[in-house]
């Protein structure tokens, strides 16, 4: 029988990651119900802008990723979670002081440059302390604490709003300054100095002396996750049309006020905090290809759902679906992705797979909302086969980025690094301190 571990006995540096999700998530919570509402009613911004500005603040993290996401990879996890924790922290805060248009969107602009680095480079710090075999269930915690922070974010701010809308970028930037001094305080380094920046010496000694764009663009040099990213995109753009649009189709069609879209969010937050875990244990045996599938029949049905009607049962149905695709297929990307990443570049391809994220939280919006207004039903009957053909591409990629440490068995020529993992490329160790 299985046991548990206790939270003292567990790595030090992944509990903090843990932590450092659900700040970020509360802040997210926080920032994205109430700024539409506080740019057009207190900040003297048009209507018309306030796109734009998200545009900014996604924009920041596009640009930003590709140059610079892999950075941890050089100076160290500790440093670069320290420094976008109290980034993000401040741009959080600086929106309580801002007014107009471009004022906005440069503070946007810089938050979203500082957090193109952070939720990568916590991912990747979980995987420098924990074993390969479990990392599934280490994302699936991310997962959690992240939806738990987007639980109790609107529900702060809600709560603040009745003072002032601005007030609820004080509680946003407040917690991921306190993210960025736990760090600073209690967060070690997961990688030894001499290995930032220079090569393992474990088959990457063809990164030992890269510099520049090309190395960290892993991306445009492994062609194997680019293609996995681009299933990852196509999937996840075409879901993100379930988040993007039903607010519009729910007020349309008269079904849920402003603040019953709230609550169907929140419902759906909640529903991953108490069945990620649950989810990830029951189909922890199953295939890459049969998890992305399943995802992809729960978002189709999801889609079925919708386009029958905009009835309350068919809202709360699609998202509950959606939910569960994502509860199968999100622990799986980070997996496949760290699985293909040579040691001395695990930021560089964590990084790159959060552009693939941020593209679906641009690319999604936009195109879901032009499918909407040229005909109401049209999202959900167009992402119908979009998402048969992106579950299928993604399963095939994920498997093949997963197959080398399967094959290791049979075949120890493959792989030496999957065969025989590295010893952990860490300080830390148990100590009286944190068993």
């Amino acid at each position: 029988m299985t046991t548990i571990p206790s939270w003292r006995r567990l790595p030090r540096p992944a509990t903090l990651g843990l932590f450092l999700f659900f700040c970020a998530g509360f802040a997210d919570g926080a920032l994205v119900p109430f700024f539409p509402l506080w740019a057009s009613s207190e900040a003297g911004i048009p209507v018309g802008a306030i796109g734009l500005l998200f545009g900014c603040y996604a924009g920041g993290e596009l640009l930003a990723a590709p140059l610079i996401g892999g950075i941890a990879d050089r100076i160290g996890r500790r440093p670069v979670l320290i420094a976008s924790s109290l980034g993000v922290g401040a741009g959080f805060l600086a929106l309580f002081f801002v007014h107009g248009v471009v004022a906005t969107a440069l503070v946007l602009l810089l938050t979203g440059i500082c957090e193109s680095v952070l939720h990568p480079t916590i991912l990747t710090a979980i995987a420098d302390v924990t074993e390969p075999s479990a990392h599934p269930r280490w994302f699936s915690m991310a997962r959690v604490s992240s939806s738990a922070g987007q639980i109790l974010g609107p529900a702060c701010g809600a709560l603040l709003a009745l003072m002032s809308l601005r007030c609820v970028f004080l509680a946003g930037g407040t917690m991921l300054m306190l993210g960025g001094i736990v760090m600073l305080l209690a967060l070690e380094e997961t990688i030894s100095a001499g290995r930032a920046g220079r090569a393992t010496g474990d088959g990457d000694e063809e990164y030992e002396e890269e510099e520049g764009l090309s190395a960290l663009l892993p991306a445009f040099r492994d062609g194997r996750l680019a293609k996995l990213l681009l299933w990852v995109v196509l999937f996840e753009v075409a879901g993100n049309w379930i988040e993007a649009v039903i607010p519009l189709y729910a007020h349309d069609a008269g079904t849920l006020t402003p603040s019953g879209v709230g609550a169907l969010f929140a419902y759906a937050a909640a529903l991953t905090v108490g069945l990620q875990m649950l989810v990830s244990r029951m189909v922890e045996a199953r295939s890459a290809l049969w998890l992305t599938v399943g995802a992809g029949l729960a978002t189709i049905l999801a889609f079925a759902l919708l386009a029958a009607s905009p009835a309350m049962l068919a809202l709360i149905g699609a998202v509950s679906l959606c939910s569960i695709a994502q509860m199968l297929v999100g622990p799986l990307v980070p997996t496949a992705v760290n699985a293909l990443a040579p040691q001395a570049r695990r930021a560089s391809y964590m990084a790159a797979s959060s552009v693939a994220v941020d593209l679906k939280d641009s690319l999604g919006p936009s195109i879901g909302t032009a499918l909407y207004a040229l005909a109401p039903r049209l999202p959900w009957i167009a992402g119908i086969p979009l998402v048969a053909i992106a579950s299928l591409g993604l399963g095939a990629a994920i498997g093949r980025a997963r197959r080398p440490s399967n094959e290791s068995k049979s075949n120890p020529s493959a792989r030496p690094e999957a065969v025989n993992p590295p010893e952990l490329p860490v300080p830390w160790s148990p100590s009286p301190a944190t068993e």
